[in-house]
């Protein structure tokens, strides 16, 4: 006798009752259950089935993680790895406490979408079949991981990684929101390609709120669905045309996400998507272990310990059988994202590779691993879905680490590599360029945190100090403003080609430092900050005042309505105020040479080009789970 089953649910809460339903094609139901922890393959249950209906009482103290409970009817022992088949497998999640730092979702929603696949009015795939069903249901036996288990690698490298992590259904991004909170990290594993307009609106809100997600996947959120029935059926026409939804509300409608009429592209948020990926299938799957990665920002904190250089090549055998990308161009030799498909200007390429010719296989396109901003919070994407299976790969192993620890435990605002930096350059930011003059030399990159080359535009004075105001003032337009080596104030048009450097006035005996905010250049000399507006400047009146200490600071900007300064080891703040006022502590600044604000950023010079935000505070809810 051979069994069939299904779970009442997809997750279930420690202490709680887990029904299933049990069935035989060939009489009465009855056999043996076995209860398997996916990640470890270790057996936690074993039971008799006598009947249509099975349940499982879940013990408080078995750990939250992904469960198999395997059905077996010809009256043998159940074994943890022997089944009727995969309609006799019925998985499910056990959730946990929210004591966890990262919570990993399982893809519930794209096993059921695959779940007899090509099967007229059963199966949503195949895509363009006529006869492909538009509702599922998930009280049917089948909905697993497919034979290819693209999730397991993950689950498995998790369980012993060191790693405070808890379990999720997908479907709980859903309707359970209040799940993220009470975690620092959200991973997104394998193949998670269906998501309703819920999940996609908890789980960006999330992230600007200050939450983060580390999506070790591809295809992400590519498919938009509906789930009716009280959640138990899952709708996706991928057609306008016959879904009903498109004369009622066309953002619900169930296609692309980056699809007419719902026009939401999902690199919004993951910043890569399909559209611009690669996939191999079939008999020419095989081929995705052939491919690598090449490092494109080895300096980057994704790649800290691996030892790779930019152009090294890494993870043979992680690209595939799908991947995503970005649509970019190459700037001096390195990838820079174009935001021509949705994806966020800021999004930071940190490898690539090339698959173009599985156009002969599949689906022609890259893989581009990155990294983006997105409020509060970061994303991080791996950009394939074959992540898992290659983590005994010593560098993808590091990079898994490095992503869980910076993005899965508190940890301070500190600046990040965005580049090489100028040495000894002084830097200012304007008309969103980054400008660095050092050595009779005027250099100019774009301000983004892509780790662009600098390029060299003009001569320039022997700078010590160089700034820019946030706008144009009475009597002084907006542009770059510095400070000579022999004390004068001279001013150029921020262009990146050449210009001519006109002299405004004298600069405090001594400068190192130059910031501007409120109208008002502030100057660091001698152990003091001393301050001049800029009408007193341009009509060439008046004279520099010392309005408080600033011993120790070798970097100065002002950035919104604040000052900020670095002491070459410390970060401070203070009101751009003509008088004493208290420095506040920002953090650690190690390597702060110079200094520059804009956009919400600043950026500092030194062996490296960094930036972080001038923001410091942690997201409210965190810690107060």
């Amino acid at each position: 006798m051979r069994l069939t089953a299904y779970a009442r649910a997809c997750a279930v809460d420690p202490g709680k009752t887990l029904g299933f339903v049990v069935g035989a094609a060939d009489g009465h139901p009855a056999g043996l259950v076995t209860v398997v922890d996916v990640p470890t393959g270790r057996v936690l249950a074993s039971d008799t089935v006598d009947g249509p209906h099975w349940t499982l009482d879940v013990p408080e103290d078995w750990p939250s993680s992904l469960y198999r409970a395997a059905f077996r009817g010809d009256g043998s022992s159940a074994t943890a790895t022997v089944a009727d088949g995969p309609d006799a497998d019925a998985h499910f999640v056990v959730r946990g406490s929210g004591d966890a730092d990262v919570l990993v979702s399982v893809p519930f929603l794209t096993w059921q979408a695959y779940n007899r696949a090509g099967e007229p009015g059963h199966g949503l795939y195949y895509a363009e079949e006529p006869t492909r069903a538009a509702r599922v249901s998930f009280d049917r036996p089948g909905g697993g991981p497919p034979p290819q288990e693209w999730e397991h690698g993950l689950l498995r490298w998790l369980r012993g990684s060191g790693h405070r992590v808890e379990y999720c259904a997908n479907l709980d991004l859903h309707d359970q929101p209040e799940l993220l909170a009470r975690h620092r990290l959200l991973v997104i594993n394998g193949h998670d390609e269906y998501w309703t307009w819920e999940m996609r609106d908890h789980v960006e809100a999330y992230v600007r709120d200050g939450g983060n997600l580390a999506i070790f996947a591809a295809n992400t959120c590519w498919w938009q669905i509906r789930l009716e029935d009280g959640g138990r059926t899952m709708v996706c026409h991928r057609d306008a045309v016959t879904d009903p939804m498109a004369a009622v509300d066309p953002s619900r409608v169930t296609v692309e996400w980056s699809s007419a009429p719902v026009n939401r592209p999902e690199n919004a948020l993951t910043g890569v998507s399909y559209r611009r990926g690669a996939g191999t299938w079939g008999e020419h799957m095989p081929r995705m272990r052939e491919e690598a990665y090449r490092a494109r920002f080895a300096e980057h904190w994704a790649f800290d310990g691996t030892g790779l250089h930019d152009g090294d090549e890494f993870g043979r055998g992680a690209l595939g059988y799908e991947t995503d990308a970005a649509d970019f161009t190459e700037v001096d030799g390195v990838p820079r994202v174009t935001g021509r498909d949705g994806t966020p200007p800021d999004f930071v390429i940190l490898a690539t590779a090339d698959l173009r010719h599985w156009r002969h296989y599949g689906q022609g396109g890259h893989a581009t691993m990155g990294v983006h901003r997105l409020g509060q919070g970061t994303v991080f994407t791996a950009a394939t879905v074959n992540w898992g299976s290659a983590l005994g790969d010593p560098v993808v192993d590091r990079i898994t680490r490095n992503v869980l620890d910076r993005l899965g435990r508190p940890a301070p605002v500190e600046f990040e590599p965005i580049g090489p930096a100028v040495s000894g350059a002084a830097l200012a930011a304007c008309e969103g360029l980054l400008f660095a003059a050092a050595g009779g030399v005027l250099r100019v990159r774009e301000l983004c945190a892509q780790n662009l080359p600098w390029r060299e535009i003009d001569t320039a004075p022997d700078l010590v100090a160089l700034g820019s105001p946030r706008e144009a003032y009475r009597g002084m337009p907006s542009g770059l403003i510095g400070v000579t080596r022999d004390g004068q104030v001279v001013y150029r048009d921020p262009v990146p080609d050449r210009g001519d450097w006109s002299v405004l006035g004298d600069a405090p005996a001594g400068t190192v430092a130059l910031g501007c905010v409120n109208a008002t250049f502030f100057a660091v000399a001698d152990g003091a900050l001393w301050s001049r507006t800029a009408a007193s400047l341009a009509d060439r009146i008046g004279s520099w005042q010392v309005v408080d200490v600033a011993e120790g600071v070798v970097a100065l900007t002002g950035l919104a309505s604040n000052l900020f300064a670095a002491t070459g080891d410390r970060l401070l703040s203070r009101p751009p105020v003509d008088g004493p006022a208290p420095w506040t502590d920002l953090g650690p600044a190690a390597d702060v040479r110079s200094l520059t604000g804009a956009a919400g950023w600043l950026v500092a010079g030194g062996t490296t080009l960094r930036r972080r935000p001038a923001v410091s505070s942690a997201p409210a809810w965190y810690g107060h789970r």
